[in-house]
């Protein structure tokens, strides 16, 4: 096309243009007003996109963070981030940060689960109990499976906790569930291998495999107050050698130390829980976690991929980003 053609042409494009975006006239209604087809009304906005007479701006309402959210993108190569707000950095607060990520948790998963998704789902912790909490029951299903993925961690009032985390996310969904019904850690790789053994067990282990989507918490070696008053830990003794072995987060219980990597320690051995192969095959993988005790383990599990979908609060997702130059 000529200088000159182009020229000639700038009038019909603003028009076009105008008629589309400020008067909200349809394509086809377009058309038929300026005696044309559909297809060049079509190319005519594509062309004022091109040459920059049609500008898309994006205003931002306040308490959003979506330039954040694009930030922990690109520095952890993930597929998503999701950012709450709404939390005071001088007085950040259990209660108000488990708010503000279970609101925004259960936002996300709403509007991205399908109805054929089967969900891997770890062990009870306040984040997803939260986040599964703040969802809406569906009149549909929302999603196939729910899948437990790692055994019962910590004293029985602590597992039962993690049966209603299961049980909940299941009824808002409309999904079928799995329960895994073992213990989280046994004594012995024996132990654990006799166990893996039942059928019951390996038939849930199977479902592992066929996992599109898992929901996850990300676990600081040192426990919150919360979870050490709850039971839903492990045994001291097995914190204080990970921890001496540079462990400093895990997901289901595949510990990893500050770049992400797995801590081979005997404990692996020992686990009744989804390992990490397996884990890190699961197409989408959403971790939940937020709060300063946890942010070196956040900062981990990102590196190491362990998720590739991360819902926190807009302090965490800050202090997650390298220093600026």
């Amino acid at each position: 096309m000529s200088l000159r053609e182009a020229q000639e042409r700038l009038p019909l494009i603003v028009k076009v243009a105008r008629l589309y975006h400020e008067h909200g006239l349809r394509q086809p209604e377009i058309a038929a007003r300026l005696n044309m087809s559909q297809s060049r009304v079509s190319r005519l906005l594509k062309e004022g996109l091109e040459t920059g007479i049609i500008r898309t701006i994006v205003v931002e309402p306040e308490g959003m963070f979506s330039q954040l959210e694009d930030r922990v993108c690109a520095a952890f190569g993930l597929r998503d981030v999701v950012v709450a707000g709404g939390v005071d950095e001088e007085n950040e607060s259990e209660a108000a940060l488990l708010s503000a990520v279970g609101s925004a948790g259960a936002r996300y998963l709403e509007s991205t689960m399908l109805p054929t998704d089967r969900i891997g789902l770890s062990s009870w912790s306040a984040s997803l109990l939260a986040v599964v909490e703040a969802m809406t029951p569906r009149t549909t299903r929302s999603a196939e499976r729910i899948v437990q993925v790692i055994g019962g961690v910590g004293e029985p009032r602590a597992q039962v906790q993690a049966t209603r985390l299961a049980d909940r996310l299941a009824r808002v969904t409309g999904a079928e569930i799995d329960y895994f019904h073992a213990p989280g850690v046994v004594a012995s790789q024996a132990i654990r291998d006799s166990l893996l053994s039942d059928r019951q067990i390996s038939g849930v282990r199977d479902e592992w495999e066929r996992l599109t989507m898992a929901l996850v918490g990300i676990g600081s070696v040192q426990p919150s107050e919360l979870l050490v008053s709850s039971g839903n830990t492990l045994p001291e003794d097995d914190l204080r050698s990970l921890a001496d072995q540079g462990a400093v987060g895990d997901v289901c219980l595949n510990f990893f130390d500050s770049d992400g990597v797995l801590v081979e320690s005997d404990l692996v051995g020992r686990t009744l829980g989804i390992d990490a192969a397996t884990l890190k095959a699961i197409p989408r993988r959403i971790g939940v976690a937020a709060g300063r005790r946890k942010l070196d383990a956040i900062r981990a599990a990102l590196k190491g991929g362990w998720c590739d979908v991360l819902i926190t609060d807009s302090n965490t997702a800050e202090a997650l980003l390298p220093p600026e130059q």
